[in-house]
């Protein structure tokens, strides 16, 4: 049947025919006859399959993943003989009272190829694994005992149109449906429903077929299908969702209506929705579920956007494939911008130069016009998509320029975007993946590099921009989101961008000890896959916020709450937690929605010293405008009179009221500003006097509360304490930006630093000294087959019970990369297992990557300090820290200082194991928790698919100076004051 648009609900009856069916699998399409689809075949031998469901992930053969390579030959249209074909058998009667008449077979999702048959009549085949396909069966229903016979093979034709960076996972995966279609049902019917932002008024007109009425009680309207009416309305927009409950009647059928009233333009270079220019916060969201594959259940999806709305996201592109429909209902409740994309991708031709590109074929045409009328038809009513979009990766070619032809003439009220033409000829926005932070601000000056067709490079240069792919967001990352997000802010050509991507792709396995872990390519024995690069998602498989969600969410903020007044200082920035300028005496507010002004948030503020409450209240914000700000006066801060230490305001947004995706008092944006400490009068103190280091039994060097090897100046026992190190560290274990895509030009980070053997640091001691108050340690650390090396001095002291490190690095050679991380790494007793810290948290940041890191006192077990990256990788480091501690349960343990403040990791294993493993389980907790004090990191970057490490977050080859003070905790509260 032709495709028409979907709808949720009617007055019509409707079946589902979810369930337990009977399956078998054969290994080629012509392995069985098609006897099975009689409807007295015995099929009491064959296994059972729960479908919706893919046969892979259900004990049937096994998943693969690749990104772009066709994991068969490639020879258009033809595949291979090994081609699993799954055989799936339904029985199922009519409910009473069903009737007689016309009636609609409905297949949302099959995987790749499907023929069907009805009680042993064939009704036909159809391909576009994420479309859906309708038979008229009405004629062959019988009320008892229907055989419906569905053969799905996993590879078709239609596979070469879905490369899409994806597990191929054949089946039915989406909803099966039978339909009443009694006599005067509807057939189609489309919904325009315009917005004039200057009359404040909406124009609703309804198409339909057959002719009806529409009605929508809140509005007055009562219409004939063809009529208009102009009417005043509340617009809808992604911020505030405003539906209209209306009906759609005709003959035989009632459709509730859900109506939104926006227009969507390109004019004067931008995309405007209702008049106004758009700031898309997005995130590509491909449907996946760990245990179901792309069979994904409406309280998932709902999830999905809940979690969205709740990290500041407004924009989702349908990567790379129309969503199930219920996803876009929920995009029109909840609000969100769509970017409703082709079920569409050619990727693998491009590693053969195009050659054969099936959109530059005119015999494929009719399967690309085919994908995007059941895109449009089905999709079109929903007032949350406001660009079609013709497809990813695909190259150029005729059967584009075919497809957005028809697209303009069915839809003209929509744009149409499409990545993979740079001349933009078949587009109306300009869009690029990956796009470094330095092109995208020559395309927000619209200088960037001309076209050599002079024609088209004016009209692309008119054009609005997006990043329809950026900030790759594979394993620990991504880094450089603050500096996209203030280009986006500064060149109003650039209309923001969609993270690549929302979801981690693992799929959930468990070890024969019954640990779960998550698997990702090669992990099923794939002859050809591209390992984890399937895990490159915002969320963990299980839906877990990732660090990168969290410093996503605080980029992307729509309230900018930020110092001013005496100081101007702020807190929250990419400099890092608390490292702003001086002393803060007021706020300033911005309000950086497209549409909604401040009067559904409450602002609260919090004055801290050291990481301790001292007062905490209400602040007035007037109800800003969108773009506008407004500088307001902080209260006195509260004065305590032992407070000598570090303060800090903090400003929080949170919502006023319970709205449909968060409660109350959810937080929206925050801002950190510097307070000018209250410092007691008190007596200038003597300095106390240092420590003298004397021999003791047993070669060992004393020092104050220290116990040193004499011969090496390791330090072994703090004041009883058993520890080894701190000794100087350079290598981390390389994150998915370090180990960069292989396509990516060298250097690549992790290639150039195992080539120097950084991760095989060899260290040297060249003197031991005692000094009357110190004891020196001269090092060299350097990686063996070359003279570049790390000139190491450790100077210790001790005061009191405190025992003083100072580190002065001075590098020799000509280093050709920068190091991974610069700092000391030492180990500790594994009964040392609760961390406290003052610093950057609650979660890690790097310098790339703590935004989101606000200065407080923290605390929790080391094994929750752990990021659990679906492939393990450097992770878990505090930024901003000032001082930790670790303690066993009864308060026993450690404190550290440092000076400057420095990056805190903690973890149950040495940074070698961490290097070594390929999943989680992999990890085993031994007897030492190792510490990393870092002076500085490395940025992080996304160059597991994007840019590499802006130049300001890379830490170059330098001499360093920088110091820690350790001392023993003797049985106090853990988390007891400073």
């Amino acid at each position: 049947m032709p495709p028409r648009a979907w709808y949720a609900r009617s007055d019509a009856a409707r079946i589902s025919l979810h369930g337990t069916w009977r399956f078998r699998l054969s290994p080629s399409a012509t392995a069985e006859d098609d006897s099975f689809a009689r409807p007295d075949f015995d099929d009491a031998q064959w296994a059972e399959m729960r479908v919706p469901g893919h046969w892979a992930l259900k004990g049937h053969g096994t998943p693969a993943y690749t990104n772009t390579a066709y994991p068969f030959p490639v020879d258009p249209p033809r595949v291979p003989d090994e081609n699993p074909t799954g055989d799936h058998r339904q029985l199922f009667d009519l409910p009473e009272g069903w009737g007689e008449g016309p009636a609609m077979l409905q297949f949302a999702g099959v995987e790749s190829c499907a023929r069907v048959w009805l009680n042993g009549q064939e009704l036909g085949h159809f391909k576009g694994s994420r479309l859906p396909h309708e038979f008229e069966v009405g004629h062959l229903l019988r009320p008892h005992r229907n055989v419906l016979a569905v053969r799905v093979h996993q590879w078709s034709s239609g596979s070469y149109l879905e490369d899409q960076d994806q597990w191929w996972l054949p089946g039915i995966f989406r909803n099966v449906t039978l339909h009443r279609r009694p006599e005067g049902a509807v057939v189609d019917h489309f919904v325009h429903a315009g917005f004039d932002h200057v009359t404040g008024r909406g124009t609703l007109r309804v198409e339909c077929a057959p002719a009806g009425r529409v009605t929508v009680p809140e509005l007055g309207l009562d219409l004939a299908t063809g009529d208009s009416a102009s009417v005043p309305v509340r617009p809808w927009t992604a911020e505030r969702p405003y539906l209209y409950d209306g009906e759609l009647v005709t003959p035989g059928e009632r459709i509730p209506l859900r109506i939104g009233f926006r227009t969507v333009r390109v004019e004067d270079g931008l995309l405007k929705v209702n008049g106004r220019r758009i700031l898309l916060r997005g995130v590509n969201r491909h449907e996946f579920h760990p245990r179901y594959g792309r069979t994904v259940g409406p309280e998932a999806m709902r999830r999905d956007l809940l979690l969205m709305k709740r990290h500041n996201i407004n924009a989702v592109r349908t990567s790379h494939y129309p969503p199930h429909p219920a996803f876009l209902d929920l995009c029109d409740e909840l609000g969100m911008w769509v970017i409703d994309e082709c079920d569409l991708e050619t990727h693998g031709f491009g590693r053969q130069g195009w050659r054969g590109n099936p959109v530059d074929d005119e015999r494929w045409e009719p399967a690309l016009l085919d994908r995007a009328r059941r895109m449009v038809e089905r999709d079109k009513n929903h007032p949350s998509i406001v660009l079609w979009s013709l497809g990813n990766e695909c190259g150029t070619g005729r059967g584009l320029s075919a497809m957005a032809a028809w697209v303009r003439e069915r839809d003209p009220s929509r744009p149409l975007h499409y990545e993979g033409d740079p001349s933009c000829a078949d587009t109306d926005v300009y869009s690029r993946m990956y796009a470094d932070h330095a092109e995208v601000e020559r395309i927000g000056q619209r200088t960037e590099t001309p076209l050599p067709d002079p024609e088209l490079d004016g009209r692309r240069r008119e054009l609005p921009f997006i990043l329809c792919e950026y900030a790759h967001a594979m394993g620990n990352g991504p880094g450089g989101l603050s500096e996209y997000q203030r280009l986006f802010e500064r060149y109003e050509r650039c209309q923001g961008g969609f993270v690549w991507e929302w979801i981690d792709h693992g799929l959930r396995q468990q070890t024969p000890d019954g640990e779960v872990f998550h698997a990702y390519g090669g992990d099923f024995g794939e002859e050809l896959h591209d390992g984890n690069f399937v895990c490159d998602g915002l969320v963990f498989p299980d839906r877990t916020p990732s660090p990168g969600l969290i410093e996503f969410k605080k980029v992307i903020e729509p309230v900018r709450i930020e110092g001013s007044g005496s100081g101007g200082g702020s807190a929250d920035g990419s400099g890092g937690p608390g490292e702003a300028g001086g002393a803060a005496d007021t706020v300033r507010i911005t309000n950086l929605h497209d549409f909604a002004d401040l009067d559904h948030l409450a602002f609260r503020w919090t004055y801290e010293v050291e990481g301790e409450v001292r007062g905490e209240g209400g602040l007035v914000v007037p109800p800003l405008a969108p773009g506008e700000s407004a500088e307001l006066k902080l209260p006195a801060p509260p004065v305590v009179a032992d407070d000598g230490g570090e303060a800090f305001w903090t400003v929080r947004a949170v919502l006023a009221e319970d709205t449909a995706w968060a409660k109350a008092g959810h937080e929206v944006a925050w801002g950190q500003l510097r307070a000018a400490a209250r410092r007691t009068a008190a007596p200038p103190a003597a300095a106390p006097a240092l420590a003298a280091p004397r021999r003791g039994e047993g070669n060992v060097i004393l020092l104050g509360p220290g116990i040193f090897d004499a011969t090496t100046g390791t330090l072994g026992y703090l004041d009883g304490i058993r520890l080894t190190g701190p000794r100087l560290d350079v290598w981390r274990a390389p994150t998915d930006n370090d180990e960069a895509a292989p396509w990516q030009p060298d250097p690549r980070p992790a290639t150039e630093w195992r080539r120097l053997g950084l991760h095989r640091m060899r260290h040297r001691v060249d003197a031991v000294e005692t000094g009357p108050d110190a004891l020196v340690v001269r090092t060299r650390v350097a990686p063996a087959a070359t003279d570049l090396a790390l000139r190491t001095v450790y100077r210790w002291t001790a005061e009191r019970d405190v025992l003083r490190l100072e580190l002065a690095v001075d590098p020799e050679g000509d280093w050709p990369a920068p190091l991974p991380r610069l700092g000391v790494r030492m180990s500790v007793c594994a009964s040392l297992r609760l961390a406290e810290w003052y610093g950057g948290g609650p979660g890690e940041g790097y310098p790339d990557t703590r935004a989101a890191a606000r200065v407080g006192r923290w605390s929790m077990p080391v094994d929750a300090m752990q990021t659990p990256y679906v492939r393990p990788q450097e992770n878990g480091a505090r930024p901003g820290v000032r001082w930790a501690r670790l303690t066993r349960s009864d308060g026993l343990g450690m404190r550290i200082e440092g000076d400057p403040e420095f990056y805190f990791t903690a973890r149950r294993w040495p940074v070698e194991e961490l290097d070594a493993a390929r999943h989680t389980t992999d990890l085993t907790p031994g007897d030492a928790v190792w510490l990393h004090l870092d002076h500085a990191q490395h940025g992080i970057g996304s160059q597991s698919c994007g840019p590499g490490v802006l130049p300001q977050h890379r830490l170059e080859v330098a001499p360093a100076r920088f110091s820690f003070g350790f001392s023993s905790l003797r049985g106090a509260s853990p988390f007891a004051g400073s």
